[in-house]
Order: C-alpha cells, then sequence, then structure tokens
C-alpha cells in the first residue's frame, strides 16, 4: 500500500537505532513536525507519535491510547509512554546513527530523546536466545490487513498503529535449562522451529497463537535484538490496524484470561512500554493532512 510508511511492511534491516522522545512543554511541535514531514522516509525511518501528542495536536483518534500496564502471578508489563518514536533502519550501525541524528535534529526546539537503543539482525532473524522470532508472521495481503489501518476515513488510510517493548533477556537463566526445558518455554524445538505437538499450556506459541483468539489477533511483528552494557534481549515491535490484537495478547501471557503465566517470563520480561500511531506517507513523506499540518 503506497500510502503506508514504506519500513513498517519491508523486511528487517541489519541494522536499527530506536529513538523515544518526550515533547518540550511549550514548545512548537507543529513546527518540528512539519520539518520532520519534509523528510523522505522511503524503507530508512518509521515514525510514530504517541496519544497525549496527538491529542494535542487536534487529531480525535478513538484508537488511540496509551500504553496500558498489567499484573500477573510474578511478572509485569510496564507502560513507559512516550510522545514519539523513530525507527531509523540502515544496513550498518554508523548509518543507522547518522539517520536517527537526522531526526533529533530536526525536532530539537521540541522534542528531546528519552530512550536510545540499537538494534541488530541476528543470524537468520533469529532471538538471542537462539530462538526464531515471528515465525507466525502474517505474509503478502494477510500482512496488509494486520498491520494497516481497517477504518474508512480517507486521511488515515495506510496509517498503523505500533506497539513497542524493550525486553530484557536473562540467557544464563535460559542456558542453565536443559533443552526440553527451552523448547517447552517457547512451545518449539530450537533445532527445527517446528511446534512441539504436546507444548506446555505455558508455551509461548501456545499463549500468543493468533487465530485461538476471538476475534483473531493477528500482529505485524518487526521486532530486533538488542546487546549493550545493561545486557541483552529484544526491542518488540509489532504493528495493527488497532491495539486491540496487542492488548489481547499481552492479557493473556500475564495470565488475566486463565490463570496460566507465559514461560517467558522465566527468563525474559518487559521494561518499557509504548504505543503509537504511525501516520500514512503521501509520496514518501509524512502525511500530517489530519492533523491539520499538511
Amino acid at each position: 500500500m503506497d500510502t503506508a510508511q514504506a519500513g513498517i511492511l519491508a523486511d528487517l534491516p541489519e541494522h536499527a537505532r530506536y529513538l523515544e522522545m518526550f515533547a518540550i512543554p511549550g514548545a512548537d511541535k507543529a513546527s518540528a513536525l512539519r520539518k520532520l514531514a519534509r523528510l523522505n522516509l522511503g524503507e530508512q525511518f518509521v515514525i510514530g507519535l504517541g496519544p497525549a501528542l496527538v491529542r494535542e495536536l487536534g487529531l480525535p483518534l478513538a484508537q488511540h491510547r496509551a500504553f496500558t500496564s498489567l499484573t500477573g502471578v510474578g511478572c509485569e508489563i510496564p507502560s513507559t509512554q512516550t510522545d514519539l518514536w523513530i525507527w531509523s533502519r540502515a544496513t550498518d550501525p554508523g548509518q543507522a546513527m547518522h539517520a536517527a541524528r537526522t531526526c533529533q535534529n530536526l525536532l530539537q526546539e521540541a522534542f528531546y530523546t528519552t530512550h536510545l537503543l540499537d538494534g541488530f539482525l541476528y543470524k537468520t532473524g533469529l532471538d538471542l536466545s537462539g530462538y526464531e522470532d515471528g515465525t507466525e508472521n502474517p505474509q503478502g495481503d494477510d500482512a496488509i490487513a494486520a498491520a494497516l489501518y481497517a477504518g474508512h476515513d480517507k486521511q488515515l488510510s495506510g496509517s498503523s498503529f505500533v506497539a513497542v517493548q524493550k525486553w530484557k533477556h536473562d540467557l544464563n537463566a535460559m542456558a542453565a535449562l536443559s533443552q526440553q526445558d527451552q523448547d517447552n518455554i517457547i512451545g518449539r524445538r530450537q533445532s527445527d522451529n517446528l511446534e512441539l505437538a504436546n507444548a506446555p499450556a505455558f508455551a509461548h506459541v501456545k499463549r500468543t497463537a493468533q487465530e485461538d483468539f476471538e476475534p483473531e489477533a493477528f500482529l505485524l511483528r518487526r521486532s530486533m535484538p538488542w546487546a549493550n552494557e545493561t545486557g541483552e534481549g529484544l526491542n518488540f515491535v509489532a504493528f495493527g490496524k488497532s491495539f486491540d490484537a496487542f492488548e489481547a495478547q499481552m492479557r493473556r501471557m500475564v495470565g488475566l484470561d486463565d490463570g496460566i503465566v507465559d514461560g517467558l517470563f522465566r527468563f525474559s520480561r518487559p521494561i518499557t512500554g509504548a504505543n503509537y500511531w504511525c501516520p500514512p506517507v503521501q509520496n514518501g513523506h509524512l502525511n500530517l493532512s489530519a492533523l491539520c499540518l499538511a
């Protein structure tokens, strides 16, 4: 779809830099976003706006809501909502860094960076645990149907809603488990990625089986590993036509549906969580007409 930000549907890049930004109180945010809209996004950038910023700019987007924190037995899904999210996509880390700096410079009078994270492609798209991430991702037209806005408002056509979480792994805890226990946590064999026929109820693939929800909870996952001096993990990024599918999966993962907590929490936990609306594009540039900023 030519009105969607191309990076949403594109394959994962080799490297990425993620920025989360807050608006400076009293600053001219509209002017800064107009500058950002002059940038040709291509597949290099994906940009999302937080719900408070969208409301402040005058768009009554009922589907857009702040990230909701959740708590289950021995696990927690935190909310760390910010105003702006930028995903810089590149073939090498220096390119990702310079591209992100371009956005920061355009926005510096109205937004400041509160969180920066570098991501990378591991092997063929594996999580650092060694398991394939996003195996059940929809493809082709199904990906478009899952990831992009499905309403009738032409100004929103091609836009998307994205949930972003930084998950921190305890890889030592995972490595201390037997291979069978590791496979049971994920619900797939690490050796060949085949789903276990007798996976336990807490297996991640069972907790998040998209077709098992009512309505079905399909998402387009575009997650990438990260590693720095604070540890390592997965930057979970999931695009949807709304936040409903993501929130349904999170509720089930923490056991709010049936009391069964996702096995993933045995070695990983989310430490951030935020929701953003990714505006459509026109000729490769952000189309902010819905915000009256065109």
